[in-house]
């Protein structure tokens, strides 16, 4: 199969009209699939309603068909379509934080969306991205657009359309390259069908930032617990991992270096995965830093990157720092032990 690769280069004079989105929306509309830049990462997009179409996703990423999706719109009308009530704690959420990274998991309508959408669930997460082309393009296809993350299943997520073609060239019918997408971790999913809404996947929007909006949020026990089994869309897999396998050590730089130090002895050669703060701290065969440590931001943006970069280098081992689990922190962990398969080494 054919890959087109689009170059959208200026976002601030974009329309549906513009032809690279009238081209790619065509695709979506002829059950094709697209990936198109949102603000967390790229996404890898197909008709919603088509099941013709939301199959081809899974063939591309090699993803278990059990594991839902999560559908973009680009109006807050589109979801009478196929969603049945909203309560009014998510109508509050959508108000403050669409388009925006936030899905909310809502109880499904009909049976207009594919079954291989929701899993077969009699829910559905559905969210508003933030981006300029995305909604441009939504708009323009003037369909639901069930779209997980752009990556090969189990690898990291893309924020870069060089991550998307590296994954899926050859697989899919199109790329619209719109440069480094901005938040980097996906979207927060948010379960609204229970009575206080509940959080199923940290991201870009944090626990604290909703709780100012409509008070207390929970957070699902297989985020904290183990033995838990995942809700959410894209967390019931090993995912985010780079080719080497990836430990977080838990501790100050001293002790780090000494775990990399007899790794070193064991004959490995290690990767470290650091800050600006403390990337001269260590001695390894790679030191790359993600971000800094005084605005964690800058680390989630930068996460995905680093851990393909880490592809391109010569290591059998990745070591990580551990990040405070506190507002986008929590998301940036969460990725990290999911990358690592929850493997810690702590300090005492």
């Amino acid at each position: 199969m054919k890959t087109t690769l689009w170059t959208v280069d200026d976002l601030t004079n974009l329309s549906t009209s513009y032809p690279h989105i009238t081209q790619a929306a065509a695709k979506l509309k002829d059950n094709e699939v697209v990936a198109f830049p949102t603000e967390t990462v790229y996404g890898l997009g197909a008709n919603a309603f088509s099941d013709e179409a939301v199959r081809k996703i899974f063939e591309a990423k090699g993803r278990p068909s059990d594991n839902p999706l999560i559908v973009h719109i680009a109006s807050q009308e589109q979801l009478d379509e196929f969603v049945e009530h909203i309560p009014e704690y998510a109508i509050a959420l959508i108000s403050h934080f669409w388009p925006g990274p936030l899905t909310l998991v809502l109880k499904k309508k009909g049976e207009q969306l594919s079954d291989l959408v929701t899993a077969g669930l009699d829910t559905v997460g559905v969210r508003m991205p933030a981006h300029p082309i995305a909604l441009a393009l939504l708009k323009e296809a003037n369909v639901p657009v069930a779209a997980p993350s752009a990556n090969r299943s189990g690898k990291p997520s893309p924020t870069q359309a060089s991550h998307v073609y590296h994954d899926l060239h050859g697989r899919i019918s199109g790329i619209i390259d719109g440069g480094s997408t901005g938040v980097g971790v996906e979207s927060t999913v948010i379960d609204c069908t229970t009575k206080i809404p509940t959080i199923l996947r940290p991201g870009g929007v944090t626990k604290e930032q909703m709780e100012e909006i409509v008070g207390e949020v929970h957070v699902d026990r297989a985020l904290v617990e183990e033995g838990h089994a995942p809700k959410s869309p894209g967390m019931k897999y090993t995912h985010y991992a780079p080719n080497a396998p990836v430990i977080i050590v838990d501790g100050s730089h001293r002790f780090i270096q000494q775990q990399i130090d007899q790794y070193e002895k064991e004959g490995k050669k290690v990767g470290v995965l650091t800050t600006e703060e403390a990337e001269n701290d260590y001695r390894a065969t790679k030191v790359i830093s993600c971000g800094n440590r005084s605005n964690l931001q800058t680390v989630a943006a930068k996460l995905y990157d680093v851990l393909r970069q880490f592809d391109q280098e010569d290591v059998d081992l990745i070591v990580s720092e551990s990040f405070p689990q506190v507002g986008v922190g929590t998301a940036i962990m969460n990725r990290l032990l999911k990358a690592a398969g929850n493997q810690v080494i702590l300090e005492k």
